[in-house]
């Protein structure tokens, strides 16, 4: 998938929201504390994925990227999903041939611009959805 593929993706999916809520929703607001937490936590998930990435770890970065990507898919961030998929991709390849500590920093310049402005955008919508939905909790 090209980086201009990756942009054509949408940065939420409602159906994979509502899918959640319908899922979730036994108990009133559930879904809503599942996402409010996934936009609590995003920070902390960027940051050790910068740390990870930067530092040249290449455990803690695979245990982030995964984390990103897995807890994006769940909440229906397409985009950001598919923003640390195509990193987990080129850290898996890269780091065969070559040192982590040596990839790792320069696929940190080359990504986390992008997933940083993406999971503020992610978070923004997402609180937006969760605003315009009736029954908070």
């Amino acid at each position: 998938m090209t980086q201009d593929d990756v942009n054509a993706l949408p940065l939420l999916d409602p159906a994979a929201l509502d899918r959640l809520r319908d899922e979730l929703d036994e108990d009133e607001g559930v879904w809503r504390v599942f996402v409010r937490n996934f936009i609590a936590q995003l920070p902390a998930r960027s940051e050790k994925l910068r740390l990870a990435l930067t530092t040249g770890d290449l455990p803690g970065t695979l245990d982030a990227v995964l984390s990103l990507k897995t807890s994006s898919q769940m909440v229906g961030a397409e985009r950001l999903a598919e923003y640390a998929m195509v990193l987990e991709r080129s850290v898996r390849i890269d780091t065969r041939e070559a040192a982590p500590d040596y990839v790792l920093p320069r696929l940190a310049a080359a990504h986390l611009k992008t997933i940083t402005k993406c999971s503020r955008q992610t978070s923004d919508l997402l609180q937006r959805y969760l605003d315009s939905k009736p029954g908070r909790a």
